[in-house]
């Protein structure tokens, strides 16, 4: 994964965004909508592509696109950024290759000393209990 590519390859677009800030959310577009051509992106080779499609399905557009948005706050540059951090992360966390755990089998001494705090604990438990009266 190249970054440097990657960013290259974004397109923004400042909206109107929603929340707080009186009169000067009426007027400003502080809003960033991020969107990134994850197929066509000459920054990921096609392995990475294809597991970060198969990840991010509910995210990606009909076309393959990739779209995130960013209205936290009134700074439009904050936002951008905001937004860039973002996309990195979530490439980054998607792309990596999960370890496949492997089965082990529980040591003799291990096995022993379960069974032992087992028979300890209804030892415990049976003294607990009332006397038989013959």
């Amino acid at each position: 994964m190249d970054i440097a590519i990657i960013l290259n390859e974004l397109q923004f677009k400042a909206v109107r965004s929603s929340g707080p800030g009186g009169q000067h959310v009426n007027k400003t577009a502080t809003k960033i909508e991020l969107t990134f051509p994850l197929l066509s992106s000459e920054g990921l080779t096609e392995t990475e592509k294809e597991t970060l499609q198969k990840r991010l399905k509910s995210r990606l557009l009909s076309d393959g696109t990739l779209l995130l948005q960013c209205g936290e706050t009134r700074s439009q540059l904050r936002n951008k950024k905001l937004c860039i951090d973002r996309l990195i992360t979530l490439l980054e966390e998607n792309s990596k290759v999960k370890k496949i755990r492997k089965k082990t089998t529980p040591s003799k001494s291990v096995i022993e000393k379960r069974l032992q705090i087992k028979k300890n604990t209804g030892l415990k438990k049976a003294t607990r209990r009332r006397p038989e009266i013959d």
